[in-house]
This record gives C-alpha cells, sequence and structure tokens, in this order.
C-alpha cells in the first residue's frame, strides 16, 4: 500500500519530536505534525494522513473538541484518530471511546512500542 502518513497534533514540542522519530524510524511511516487542534484540522484536510494521534490537553482547541471537527467535515471523517492522554483513569478512557475514536493511548508512551502499538490498533499489517 505504499508508506503510510500519520498526523501528529499536540501542543508539546518534545512529544511530537519523540513521537515522530520513532513512528518514522520504527514504524517506517511518514509523519506530519501540528502543534495545535486548529492546526491539525488544516493538515488533516490538506494531507490526508491514514492515522492521527491526537493529544487530549490542548490549549484553546483541546482534543475532543478537535475530533468533533474533524468527524464533522466529510474529507476528514473517516480519518481513524488515536487519543494521546495522561489521563488514564477508566471514566476517562470510557469517556473519550465512546467519542468514536480507535483507540486511547496513555502519555507518556514508550517510544520504541508506539509505532507497534498503532499498528496493531489500525490493523496494519506489514
Amino acid at each position: 500500500m505504499g508508506t503510510r502518513t500519520v498526523l501528529v497534533i499536540d501542543d508539546e514540542d518534545d512529544i511530537r519530536e519523540v513521537a515522530q522519530l520513532c513512528l518514522e524510524a520504527v514504524g517506517g511511516w511518514q509523519v506530519v505534525t501540528a502543534a495545535s487542534g486548529q492546526e491539525g484540522i488544516l493538515k488533516a484536510a490538506a494531507v490526508s494522513p491514514d492515522a492521527i494521534l491526537l493529544d487530549v490537553m490542548m490549549p484553546n482547541l483541546d482534543g475532543p473538541t478537535t475530533f468533533a471537527h474533524l468527524q464533522a467535515d466529510p474529507v476528514t471523517r473517516d480519518i481513524p484518530v488515536i487519543l494521546l492522554t495522561a489521563k488514564v483513569q477508566a471514566s476517562e478512557q470510557r469517556k473519550f471511546a465512546a467519542l468514536g475514536v480507535k483507540a486511547v493511548l496513555a502519555k507518556p508512551f514508550d517510544p520504541l512500542t508506539l509505532a507497534e502499538q498503532v499498528a496493531e490498533v489500525l490493523e496494519w499489517q506489514d
């Protein structure tokens, strides 16, 4: 299927860099990054990534609000979204899962297994 593209939307520079490095190095995927929900929505429409990793806690437009915008647009509606969150209580997990995201991954994530976790959730076979 060629190289997959993953969009990482997170307001923390170091998280974006680590995610990009491990998804490119371990997953062999192309990674596009966005530093805000607004930027992420624009990039998702422009790039049509194969998946989006979306931070929950961001200023202005948080993850769930960004996800709602992505869902409202026919161009980005079918892109699978995985939330990244430091909130890993079961109630939070259920709330996020109810939004219709593919999965919720805990932050901080393990850089060495991030690509594997994403591939597993999205059932991407090499």
